[in-house]
């Protein structure tokens, strides 16, 4: 266990920087120099949308910080209360595995979604509506690959915060997944409607 421990407070940062550095950052900058056209649609109004947006990043940047105090002092973390019964090797490895499988799954949809890229609702803009690869499996293979992800750094870093913030993440998945479809099918119609019929909301 002191082993696996070692090793996660090694990698679990890294990771953290690969997702959020090439599945947002840099997916995002792409899009932009290939378009001109700012991925980034989270205002900061006080709509429902944008308030979600807000949420969902701050349970993010929590998420982070407990990882990085878990990797880098270990006082802060205690504060979090870590959950003693979610300890063991089988449920890290489990972890582990789901957070890489959550990496490559958002990248590859995130490939397969080209220059339609968005982080929230474009009202401005057309582009077309993606149903080829992970997008003809899942309506929303980027925020299932993100709910994959935040259950595997619960198992990885299992605490009273990272649960309350999985949970709270997972909710607000859900509800921003419920926002963009009346947007969705507004925007390309029976398309749409057409895309819901035969795929699937999450898998």
């Amino acid at each position: 266990m002191l082993f696996m421990t070692t090793i996660l407070k090694i990698t679990l940062p890294i990771y953290l920087i690969l997702f959020f550095g090439l599945a947002m950052f840099w997916r995002s900058y792409l899009a932009w120099k290939r378009t001109g056209i700012n991925p980034y649609k989270l205002g900061g109004s006080d709509n429902v949308h944008d308030y979600v947006g807000k949420l969902f990043r701050v349970t993010l940047i929590c998420t982070a910080l407990i990882v990085l105090a878990f990797s880098l002092y270990e006082p802060l973390y205690l504060l979090f209360t870590p959950i003693s019964w979610l300890h063991s090797d089988r449920l890290i490895g489990i972890g582990l595995v789901l957070l890489v499988v959550a990496l490559v799954w958002v990248l590859v949809a995130q490939i397969q979604m080209g220059d339609s890229w968005r982080i929230g609702i474009d009202d401005q803009t057309k582009s077309p509506l993606v149903q080829h690869g992970l997008f003809g499996v899942s309506r929303n293979p980027i925020f299932l690959g993100m709910i994959i992800m935040l259950v595997g750094l619960l198992l990885t870093v299992p605490t009273a915060a990272t649960l309350a913030l999985t949970v709270l993440g997972i909710v607000l998945i859900h509800i921003q997944v419920r926002l963009e479809e009346p947007f969705l099918l507004e925007k390309y119609g029976e398309t749409y409607r057409d895309y819901q019929k035969g795929v699937r909301r999450w898998i």
